[in-house]
């Protein structure tokens, strides 16, 4: 599978000149991040991490991986109103991780008061690896699927031309020329556009709710520009703006700074740190109101990795896709094995069956943004300490995928330039709108690759271990 630069790699000269070429390049494209030292600040940055050369990705799977996208839009949908399989899946896991639980008991309280929420706005990531099993055959496997504050659309719309530009300056234009077009950044924002002009009323705006600390600003800056660009006003608050200055009418049309907001996008919100007492109050207002939220808050845990393990157990697609076996049939092709440690004799033996083999599996807790799962003898210490303990039905179980590596550089800001051994994870940016019940847009749009060297077993470009890459079909 590799891409025809093995010439390049062996060349120190042309290597330094087209790493020159390369940084360049995502400065001037805008492929940036605010420092770690600024983080809040636009005076001083720096360009985002990125592979020196794109990787090779086979195309018969990454044609699988877009295919499927739209189903994985209608499976989230499907669940985020599906308020039985909610609560009977999450049931044994809300008794033991709080963070789950308080989305849960915000879900519950907004659906006994009833929704004012009429459109529904769905962004979603399904994060895939290439697995080369026993017979070395790629296989496409899903790693998760991210369903609130998917990142990197705004970047990865730029990185493309960066690459372009890298192989044109070793001579390969003709391999330039085989990049793909990719755009998530305008995507995301039909979406969220359509979502605006449904809500009906053309003085609201869009509010980007934001984090404390704001180092990849300019990946969201991408996708608020289309907005401007659509002449929608966007403002930019936190959790802590909206306790302080939001409100709801009687309509429970949602109120910022006496503008009325249409839609909220969240790129905050999906880690237990982002919330105090007075966030979580933040976060019922804005679920109570009429406003699209993207996600609400019954999306934010269809994306939880208990209901990612629920879906692979024999039937249950079925079951929330009646009717519609071929989608049922392309969304099981991508998973990998994944298993329940609920308490009991089911949940006792995969414990076992980990604890004396570790290396074969990842052990997830139910959290986002990257840099929290567990391998090797770290999850073996950890299914030994709650074996048994109901804690350990805070985690699911997953067998671990086995990519094959190839060489690469990875470019970061003050750091040597050395050649990697190299793993890669695609990503496809989904986007739907429903409006009552009725799907008025469902699309794939857009992708992303992320590469990490092979030592690094967790976590994403805003985690600080993978960078941006461009995929080479192969």
């Amino acid at each position: 599978m590799a891409a025809p630069w093995e010439d390049v790699l062996r060349n120190e000269a042309a290597v330094q000149e087209a790493a020159r070429v390369a940084v360049d390049a995502a400065l001037l494209a805008g492929v940036l991040m605010r420092t770690e030292g600024e983080p809040n600040a636009s005076d001083v940055v720096n360009y985002a991490p990125f592979t020196l050369l794109p990787s090779a990705v086979p195309s018969a799977l990454f044609e699988q991986a877009y295919a499927v996208q739209q189903d994985f839009n209608v499976l989230v949908d499907a669940i985020s109103q599906n308020k039985e399989f909610l609560e009977r899946t999450l049931a044994s896991t809300i008794k033991v991780d709080d963070f789950t639980a308080r989305l849960f008991r915000i879900y519950m309280q907004v659906l006994e008061e009833g929704l004012a929420q009429s459109v529904f706005l769905g962004i979603n990531r399904s994060d895939y690896m290439f697995d080369h099993g026993v017979d070395g055959t790629p296989a496409l496997k899903q790693i998760e699927i991210n369903t609130i504050a998917a990142s990197f659309g705004g970047l990865t719309s730029r990185t493309a031309e960066v690459h372009g530009q890298v192989l044109k300056v070793l001579g390969k234009s003709k391999e330039a020329s085989r990049l793909l077009p990719n755009n998530p950044s305008k995507g995301l924002a039909l979406g969220i556009a359509k979502a605006w002009e449904l809500y009906g009323s053309p003085s609201a705006v869009v509010m980007f709710l934001v984090e404390e600390v704001q180092r990849n600003i300019f990946d969201q800056r991408c996708v608020e520009n289309e907005l401007w660009n659509r002449n929608i006003r966007v403002i930019r608050r936190r959790f802590r703006d909206v306790f302080e200055k939001g409100s709801l009418d009687d309509a429970r049309r949602l109120y910022m700074d006496g503008q009325e907001v249409a839609v909220v996008y969240y790129r905050e919100g999906y880690v237990p740190k982002n919330y105090d007492q007075q966030n979580w109050e933040a976060r019922l207002l804005l679920e109570r109101s009429r406003a699209v939220k993207c996600p609400d808050i019954a999306t934010q845990l269809a994306g939880t990795k208990k209901v990612q393990q629920e879906l692979s157990q024999p039937g249950t697609l079925e079951k929330l896709l009646p009717g519609r076996a071929e989608a049922v049939a392309r969304i099981r092709a991508t998973f990998a094995g994944l298993y329940s440690l609920d308490v009991g004799e089911e949940g006792d033996k995969i414990a076992a069956m980990a604890i004396a083999d570790p290396d074969r599996f990842v052990l997830k807790p139910q959290r986002e943004g990257g840099g929290n799962n567990l391998y090797g003898e770290e999850l073996r210490q950890v299914l030994e300490k709650f074996r048994d303990s109901p804690e350990r039905t805070s985690y699911i179980l997953m067998d671990k995928i086995k990519p094959q590596p190839a060489m690469n550089y990875l470019l970061r800001a003050h750091s040597p330039l050395q050649v990697s051994e190299c793993i890669s994870e695609l990503g496809i940016f989904g986007v739907y709108v429903r409006q009552g019940k009725e799907m008025v847009m469902n699309k794939a749009a857009g992708h992303l690759l992320r590469t990490k060297a092979i030592e690094h077993a967790d976590g994403g470009v805003a985690a600080g271990v993978a960078v941006l890459d461009t995929p080479y079909l192969v």
